[in-house]
């Protein structure tokens, strides 16, 4: 006899419908075969299954004979131990050890030897393929409840062992399901424990990070060591805008996919900060793997990207940063297929300007010869320089300004300008998809940016002496358009631009 039970895969960060199908023969020898391209982990539930049918107290897969799992479509690769809970539930349905109506549930969960039922990764794509297929209840592990929670109309059953879900299926002893997940007062006041009033001085680059932080536009932070480049970048979070629902939505799914997501936390509320050492190689930071699981650059989404030491960095990693900080996600090509990562990020790097640090201080002697530093600098090619929009210097600080007593403007006040200026922009973008000034194309610089004569004069120039390439015009505009934001101008104007090309001019 056959059965059928419902379930799911992930494949890149959306859910994919899976069949799970159990055939019994009980003439012949014992075999147990699973098909439809499981991976390791899924050739070896065989046993734990076997062995958590038995200690569950009911009659294991080795008295029945030929039994035959095919996880359908045949031709969509699986990858997961999720699967262990819905092929012990079909093995039971087709030895009739049990009957219950297995259509209009989605069941995922891995089973351990003694029949407790194990979290497992991707589960709020999961519940969200669910709720688009009308699916009314999804059965996943007690720790993985919470997660699937999130999604709303859909009614989340938690188990925790074997004889509990078969116990719910007789009527026996039934399940409550986990209550939805309150959103409401989700998104309350962060605490953070770096604060831009705690930094002396460099009001320069304070004011291009709140720049940054109201378009989402890229920064390095140039300087000798000391500076304050690493603070200035751990200070950063705390003057970004709070997370909207849909955007912790699209980072909760990436990290659930990861395996980040952690057992407490149903969902990301915090813009993730990722800060991978300088000697991470491709695959951490862009992602892959058999089958490819998101990286560095992806895990940042809405988020910020911070690469301290940025020239320490191989160049071969660093040109991968490409298509991500052009088109906003990345594509993962491998042998069986291809996936696509959202990877919306802003980018935020810091490096000296020479091997010894001292190049651009002007009280200390720099060691390095004139190949050594142009070498050096030669680390970050062109093509990663002209997509960052603000380059800045971070002079070191004269002794006088760390002795006074410096009381600066508190990050939640600086985080106030950044909300209306992404306010602004939320209004603006109404209907098009886009978030923030960074992400505007060509057409949408056409549409949102209109130049007056003399900024076009002074554009004009800025392309003339300082060689711009038409990337880098258009991100002066971007730039220029946040600027205008955080002034609460409707239009840009010339001094909007005059800033804009500042942050551009020593860095080309």
């Amino acid at each position: 006899m056959s059965s059928k039970i419902f379930s799911a895969a992930t494949i890149g960060l959306d859910g994919e419908i899976v069949e799970v199908e159990v055939d019994v023969l009980s003439a012949g020898l014992h075999n147990f075969t699973i098909v439809g391209l499981p991976d390791a982990a899924i050739k070896e539930s065989r046993d734990r299954v076997s062995s958590a049918i038995k200690n569950s107290g009911f009659r294991p897969p080795h008295q029945c004979g030929r039994i035959t799992v095919n996880l359908a479509p045949a031709d969509l690769p699986k990858a997961s131990s999720m699967y262990d809970l819905p092929i012990a539930l079909g093995f039971l349905l087709a030895t009739k050890q049990i009957s219950f109506d297995s259509q209009n549930k989605f069941i995922a969960g891995e089973l351990a030897l003694d029949g407790k039922i194990r979290p497992v990764q991707g589960i709020l794509p999961i519940a969200l393929l669910a709720k688009k297929k009308n699916i009314p209840e999804i059965y996943v592990p007690a720790e993985n409840a919470k997660e699937a929670s999130v999604v709303d109309g859909i009614s989340v059953v938690p188990v925790s062992h074997l004889y509990d879900i078969v116990d719910h299926f007789l009527g026996n002893r039934l399940i409550a399901a986990h209550p939805p997940l309150e959103k409401e007062n989700i998104f309350s006041e962060q605490e953070y424990a770096y604060d831009m009033a705690n930094i002396a001085g460099q009001e320069h680059a304070k004011r291009a990070l709140e720049i940054a932080a109201a378009g989402g536009h890229n920064v390095l932070l140039s300087g000798p060591p000391g500076s304050g480049k690493t603070l200035l970048a751990k200070a950063f979070p705390s003057i970004l805008p709070k997370l909207t629902l849909d955007e912790a939505l699209e980072i909760t799914k990436i990290f659930s996919v990861a395996g980040k997501l952690g057992k407490e936390r149903a969902l990301v509320t915090e813009r993730p900060y990722r800060n991978p050492h300088h000697s991470s190689s491709s695959v951490s930071l862009v992602g892959g793997g058999t089958y490819p699981k998101p990286g560095e650059i992806s895990l940042s989404h809405r988020g910020v990207l911070f690469l301290d030491e940025f020239a320490e960095f191989p160049k071969t990693v660093l040109e991968n940063l490409r298509q991500p900080l052009e088109d906003g996600k990345i594509t993962i090509s491998r042998a069986k297929g291809s996936l696509e990562f959202p990877a919306r990020f802003t980018l935020l790097a810091a490096m000296n300007p020479c091997p010894c640090g001292n190049a651009s201080d002007p009280e200390k002697l720099c060691s390095c010869s004139s190949s050594q530093v142009i070498k050096y600098q030669r680390k970050i090619s062109g093509p990663i320089m002209d997509r960052i929009d603000l380059h800045v210097e971070v002079p070191r600080l004269k002794f006088e300004k760390l002795q006074e007593n410096f009381d600066g403007e508190k990050s939640v006040e600086v985080r106030k300008r950044v909300e209306s200026a992404r306010r602004i922009q939320s209004e603006r973008f109404s209907g098009t998809g886009l978030v923030t000034n960074s992400e505007m194309g060509a057409e949408h610089i056409k549409k949102f940016c209109q130049i007056k004569p003399e900024c076009s004069k002074l554009l004009q120039s800025a392309v003339s002496s300082l060689k711009l390439s038409a990337r880098g015009y258009h991100r002066i505009i971007k730039l220029a358009r946040t600027i205008a934001d955080l002034a609460g101008s409707v239009e840009i104007e010339v001094q909007h631009i005059a800033e804009a090309v500042q942050y551009r001019f020593k860095s080309e």
